[in-house]
């Protein structure tokens, strides 16, 4: 089944889960904040987006740890560690499924991925 995290005060991730359900798309909805993505589930959608996209850039948390510089140099289990530990540095919504990988909501991607 497919898993979205989501944060419950993120407008983009209402749009994303309103947009799934009008297309009566079944998903698992998951507190991205409480709950971040397994390291596994990291590793599947970094294959597919690439590692820099999963990252919240606009976070204050991203800014907080200097991650603009840090992330460079960063190895890719030590990103994952990152991320696994800090539901806010995840980019939402955060989305992964059976051959379906996605970080943040445009309309277009999600269509062309999830038909």
């Amino acid at each position: 089944m497919l898993k979205v995290y989501l944060y419950k005060n993120c407008s983009t991730c209402r749009d994303a889960k309103k947009w799934l359900q009008a297309r009566g798309i079944e998903f698992e909805e998951k507190a991205i904040r409480e709950t971040p993505p397994a390291v596994g589930e990291l590793g599947a959608v970094a294959d597919a987006v690439g590692l820099q996209k999963l990252f919240n850039t606009s976070g204050g948390d991203y800014r907080e740890l200097g991650l603009k510089d840090k992330l460079p140099t960063m190895s890719r289990d030590e990103a994952f560690a990152l991320l696994a530990s800090n539901g806010n540095l995840v980019k939402r919504p955060f989305v992964v499924g059976e051959g379906v990988a996605l970080t943040g909501f445009k309309a277009a991607d999600w269509e062309k991925a999830l038909a």
